[in-house]
C-alpha cells in the first residue's frame, strides 16, 4: 500500500475536479445509490487550491529529462508503460514487462507485432441509392409534391439507418480491436492521430471513407509525421468533410487550408490570413471520386487548379497542396507544435517550453519519422518521473478499453457504446474539427456517475469473476485485508489512500450490513464484485 501515491492521485483528481468547475470537496457517496454496495464512502476529491495550470507541480531537470530512464524498474513502472503505450492490460501483462528492463519493455511496444490475424474492419453496407428521379430539380430549389416529399423522407431514413449500423459497426470493431491487439502502441497512435486529424459523417462522408482513414492512420501510427499529412490532404474523408473537394480556381474554399495551419500544423499565430488565402490557391482542384461501394478515390483536378504565382509563408512560386505542406514543416513552428502534441497525450499537460524545444529539436533531426521520437519519450526520465505518474486523466475509450483488458472481456456490448458517448466521446464521430479537448474536460459530475455505473456493470457481469483469473485464488481467502490488497495492487497498482483502503476492508468485513456481516462463502462473490467496483471509483483509476 502507497498512502503517499494514493493521497497523491486524490489531490491530482481534486484539481482536476476543481479545473472543470466541480466543487473540490466534492464526493461521491455509492452507498446512497440504489444497487450500490453500503457502507463506503471512497475519497474521490481533496480540499486543495488548484493552480491556474494543470502541468503538474515540481520542477523539469530540463539537462537529463530525455536520458533513458535507468532508475528502479517494478511493477509499478511497468503499469505506467502500459497504461501510456497502450490502454492498460491485466496482471500477467504488467509481470511480463516487470521482468524486463525499462529498455526492452519498451522495445516490446515501438516495435510492432505482426497483427494481420486481427480483422481489418467490420464489412459494411454499402449506401442505398435513390431511386431514378426521386431527386429531380432539388439542387434548382424545386419545391417537390407532397408524394415525392415523403419518398424523399422514406429514402433518407433508409440511409440513416444504414449509417447507423455500419457506424455501430466499426465502434465495435475498433474497440474489440484495441482490446486484442498485441500491438498496443499502434492502436494507441491511431487513437491519437484520430482525435488530431479529425473527420465525422455530419459533412455527409460516409462511412467507408472513415474507415479507410482509420487504416491510413493505422499504417502511419509510427510513421513519419510529414507524409501522414499529405496523405490525410488528399483523403476522401478529410477532403469532404473541410470542403476542399469544392476548393476550385473561380472559388476557392479557405476551410481546409485554415485548419490544417490553426489545428493539424502550426498553431494560431504561426500564420496570417494572407497566407490562409494563398495557399487555399494552392490546394483547388484536390477533390475524390465516391464510388459506387461508398469508397473514395483522390483526384487531382488540374483543370479546377490555380495556377498562378503565390506568396505563402514567406516563399514564393507556382504552388501546390504537396509544396504548401512541405513549406509549412520547414517552419520552427511545426516541430514545437507536434513535440507539444505529443508530450501532451503521452506525458503530461502543458508540458515546459524547454522540454518542448527538446523534442522538437529530435523531430527535426529525424526529419518527422516518429518512431525514433516515441522511443526516445517512452524511455526518457521525463516519462517514468513521478511528476508523470498518473498524470493524465483516461479518456472514456482509455477507461472503458483498460477495463476489458484488465477483467478478460474480449466483447463489447452495445450499451457500452451509449456508455461511451454519456462519457463524452464517440469514436468517429468527434465533437468539431478541434476534435475532443481532453484533459480535464472528461471530468464532471454527469461524467463521473457514468463512469461509476460503467464500472458497476462490469462489477455485475457474471463472467468478470470468471474470466479474471487473477481474483479466484484471492476468494478463496475469505480474507478482507488480503481481497482488498490483491484489488487495489492489481486495479490501482497500491496508489490507494490508509483511509480508503480501511473502508474497503471494513467494507469487505461487512461494517454496515444488518445480514451476513462476515465474509463467507455464502456472500463471498456479491462482496468481491462490489469491492471491485469501489475500487474502479477511487482516484487513481480515474488517471493515466
Amino acid at each position: 500500500m502507497r498512502s503517499k501515491s494514493g493521497d497523491a492521485a486524490s489531490i491530482r483528481l481534486a484539481r482536476i475536479l476543481t479545473l472543470a468547475d466541480l466543487s473540490p470537496c466534492e464526493n461521491i457517496h455509492p452507498g446512497e445509490r440504489p444497487g450500490r454496495p453500503a457502507g463506503y464512502d471512497p475519497l474521490v476529491a481533496a480540499q486543495t487550491t488548484a493552480p491556474a495550470t494543470f502541468r503538474p507541480v515540481g520542477t523539469l531537470d530540463a539537462a537529463t529529462a530525455l536520458a533513458p530512464y535507468s532508475g528502479p524498474w517494478n511493477p509499478r513502472l511497468a503499469a505506467h508503460l502500459l497504461r501510456r503505450a497502450g490502454f492498460g492490460g491485466a496482471p500477467v501483462d504488467v509481470e511480463r514487462l516487470a521482468a524486463l528492463s525499462p529498455q526492452a519493455a519498451v522495445d516490446t511496444f515501438v516495435r510492432f507485432p505482426n497483427t494481420s490475424s486481427l480483422s481489418n474492419g467490420p464489412e459494411l453496407e454499402t449506401p442505398p441509392i435513390p431511386p431514378p428521379g426521386l431527386y429531380r430539380g432539388f439542387a434548382a430549389g424545386m419545391p417537390a409534391d407532397s408524394e415525392t416529399a415523403d419518398r424523399r423522407k422514406a429514402f433518407q431514413m433508409q440511409r440513416n439507418a444504414s449509417r447507423r449500423r455500419n457506424l455501430i459497426a466499426m465502434q465495435t470493431w475498433w474497440l474489440e480491436r484495441m482490446i486484442a491487439s498485441p500491438a498496443p502502441l499502434q492502436e494507441k497512435l491511431t487513437l491519437f492521430w484520430h482525435g488530431h486529424f479529425t473527420s465525422s459523417p455530419e459533412k455527409g462522408t460516409t462511412e467507408q471513407e472513415l474507415l479507410a482513414q482509420n487504416r491510413l492512420f493505422r499504417q502511419y501510427a509510427l510513421g513519419n509525421i510529414r507524409e501522414l499529412t499529405l496523405h490525410v490532404a488528399q483523403d476522401p474523408a478529410m477532403l469532404r468533410y473541410l470542403d476542399n473537394n469544392v476548393n476550385v480556381q473561380a472559388h476557392p474554399n479557405e476551410n481546409f487550408a485554415r485548419e490544417l495551419m490553426e489545428l493539424f500544423t502550426l498553431g494560431i499565430g504561426n500564420y496570417t490570413e494572407q497566407d490562409v488565402r494563398e495557399s487555399a490557391r494552392a490546394f483547388t482542384g484536390w477533390s475524390f471520386r465516391r464510388e459506387p461501394d461508398g469508397s473514395g478515390t483522390f483526384v487531382d483536378n488540374r483543370g479546377q487548379h490555380d495556377d498562378g504565382t503565390k506568396t505563402f509563408l514567406g516563399r514564393s512560386g507556382n504552388f501546390g497542396g504537396s509544396d504548401i505542406i512541405e513549406i509549412i514543416f520547414a517552419q520552427p513552428a511545426a516541430a514545437r507544435f507536434f513535440a507539444t502534441e505529443l508530450l501532451s497525450f503521452f506525458v503530461y499537460d502543458d508540458p515546459e517550453p524547454q522540454l518542448v524545444d527538446q523534442v522538437a529539436a529530435l523531430l527535426v533531426k529525424n526529419r518527422f519519422e516518429l518512431q525514433p521520437i516515441m522511443s526516445v519519450l517512452l524511455r526518457s526520465n521525463v516519462f517514468f518521473s513521478e511528476r508523470a505518474y498518473r498524470a493524465l486523466v483516461k479518456s472514456p475509450v482509455e477507461f472503458v478499453v483498460g477495463t476489458h483488458q484488465l477483467f478478460a472481456v474480449p466483447k463489447v456490448a452495445l450499451v457500452e457504446l451509449a456508455t461511451l458517448r454519456s462519457m463524452g466521446q464517440t469514436l468517429f464521430y468527434p465533437p468539431n474539427v478541434k476534435g475532443w479537448d481532453g484533459g480535464k474536460t472528461w471530468i464532471n459530475s454527469q461524467t463521473m456517475l457514468t463512469r461509476e455505473n460503467f464500472a458497476n456493470g462490469v462489477a455485475q457481469n457474471p463472467a468478470m469473476l470468471q474470466d479474471a483469473t487473477w481474483i479466484a485464488s484471492t476468494l478463496r481467502t475469505r480474507d478482507p485485508k488480503q481481497i482488498a490488497f490483491t484489488l487495489t495492487q492489481t486495479l490501482l497498482q497500491g496508489d490507494v489512500s490508509p483511509a480508503a483502503m480501511g473502508q474497503l476492508v471494513a467494507y469487505l468485513a461487512g461494517a454496515g450490513q444488518a445480514e451476513m456481516g462476515q465474509l463467507s462463502g455464502e456472500n463471498v462473490d456479491e462482496r468481491v464484485r462490489g469491492a471491485a467496483y469501489l475500487t474502479m471509483a477511487m482516484p487513481a483509476y480515474q488517471l493515466c
